[in-house]
C-alpha cells in the first residue's frame, strides 16, 4: 500500500495504522488553521484545499514507530510541522510574486500580500502554541528550525556574497528551505516516541539528505522530464531564471562544446521560446544533467547508509522504499 508520497508501506499493520494516523493529523490540521478570525480560515482553507501531500506529517508518524507511536504528542507535533510548511508557502509566494500554487490561484493573488503574510504569520503562531504545550525543547527545535528557514529563504532573495561559490549558495538555500523541516519531522516523530538519541538522531539526518535529495531530483526532472512525467512544463526553472543544478553545473563547465549552452544560460533571455527551446535542449544533452543525476544518487546513498543502522522494524523498510523512489526519479 502506497500513502502519501512514494513510501510503500509493505507491512499492513503499519499501512493500516499509517492510513488511520494520518486521517487525524488531517482533522486536527485543518481544526488548528481554521480557529482564527473568519479571514485566517478562509485563506487558510484556500491554500489547504489546493492540495498537498502531508509529506512532512508522514514522516513525524513514521519515526515514530521506532518507540511508542501511540505517544499523544505524536499528532500534535505533526499539526505543527504542517502549519509551519504551509505557513512558510504563503511567505514564499509573497516573495516570489507567485500566481499560482498547486495549479490553483495563490493566496496572494488572491487576498493580496498584506493578507498572505498575515495568514503565514497566524499559522506559525498556532505551530508555537501548540508546540509550548510539547515542552521547551520542541519551542528550541522549532525555533532554530524557523530561522534556517530565514537563512535559506535570505540566501535564496539576496543571492551569492561576493566570492561564494554559486553551487555551495545554492546548497545551502535548499539546506535551509527544505532540508530543515524535513529534517525535524524525523526528530519530532522519534524524539516523542521516546525512540533513543542515536536513533533519533539517525532518523533526523537521514531525513535531511532525504529532502536535499527529493528537491535536486526537481531540479533535474525539470530538464528532462515531459509534462506528464512532472506535471509541469519542462524547463519551467529555466524561463524562470533558475540556477538549478543542472544549470549550476553547466555553467561550471570549461568544455569549449557547451560555450553555446553557457552563454544561452547566462546572456540570453530565456522567456523567449527560442532561446529557452535551444538552451533546454543543449542542457538535456548536456555531461551536466547527469552531473545532477549523480549528486541525488550520492545524497540518497548518504540517507539510506543512515536508515540502514535503524532498528530493523517495517518503518525501516518505508524509509528505504522512499530512498528508492527519489533513486528510481532521476534514472
Amino acid at each position: 500500500m502506497t500513502i502519501a508520497v512514494a513510501v510503500n508501506f509493505a507491512d499492513e499493520t503499519l499501512a493500516a495504522e499509517m492510513s488511520e494516523d494520518l486521517t487525524v493529523v488531517e482533522a486536527a490540521l485543518r481544526e488548528a488553521a481554521f480557529g482564527g478570525d473568519e479571514m485566517f480560515t478562509e485563506v487558510s482553507k484556500h491554500m489547504m484545499e489546493a492540495g498537498g501531500k502531508r509529506f512532512r506529517a508522514m514522516l513525524v508518524l513514521l519515526a515514530a514507530r521506532f518507540g511508542d507511536s501511540r505517544d499523544k504528542r505524536i499528532v500534535p507535533a505533526a499539526v505543527a510541522i504542517e502549519l509551519t510548511h504551509l505557513a512558510s508557502l504563503f511567505h514564499d509566494d509573497v516573495m516570489d510574486e507567485a500566481s499560482i500554487r498547486r495549479g490553483h490561484p495563490s493566496a496572494n493573488s488572491e487576498y493580496g500580500n498584506s493578507v498572505a503574510i498575515l495568514a503565514g504569520d497566524f499559522l506559525f503562531a498556532r505551530a508555537s502554541r501548540i508546540l509550548a504545550d510539547l515542552g521547551a525543547e520542541a519551542i528550541r527545535i522549532q525555533a532554530e528550525t524557523f530561522c534556517s528557514l530565514c537563512d535559506g529563504q535570505l540566501a535564496e532573495t539576496i543571492g551569492p556574497r561576493n566570492g561564494e561559490d554559486p553551487l555551495d549558495h545554492y546548497m545551502r538555500v535548499i539546506d535551509g528551505k527544505t532540508g530543515s523541516l524535513i529534517a525535524t519531522s524525523g526528530r519530532f516523530g522519534a524524539m516523542f516516541s521516546g525512540a533513543p538519541d542515536k536513533v533519533t538522531d539517525l532518523i533526523a539526518d537521514a531525513c535531511l539528505r532525504i529532502g536535499i535529495a527529493w528537491q535536486l531530483s526537481d531540479d533535474v526532472l525539470d530538464v528532462s522530464s515531459t509534462s506528464d512525467q512532472s506535471g509541469k512544463s519542462p524547463g519551467t526553472d529555466l524561463k524562470q531564471g533558475v540556477r538549478s543544478l543542472p544549470v549550476l553545473y553547466a555553467l561550471r563547465s570549461a568544455e569549449p562544446g557547451e560555450a553555446r549552452l553557457r552563454h544561452l544560460l547566462a546572456e540570453e533571455d530565456l522567456t523567449d521560446p527560442e532561446f529557452h527551446a535551444e538552451a533546454l535542449d543543449l542542457l538535456r544533452k548536456s555531461p551536466a544533467l547527469e552531473e545532477a543525476r549523480r549528486s541525488v544518487r550520492e545524497w540518497i546513498a548518504g540517507a539510506r547508509d543512515l536508515v540502514g543502522q535503524l532498528p530493523d522494524v517495517p518503518a525501516r523498510a518505508a524509509f528505504e522504499s522512499l530512498c528508492d523512489f527519489v533513486t528510481t526519479r532521476v534514472a
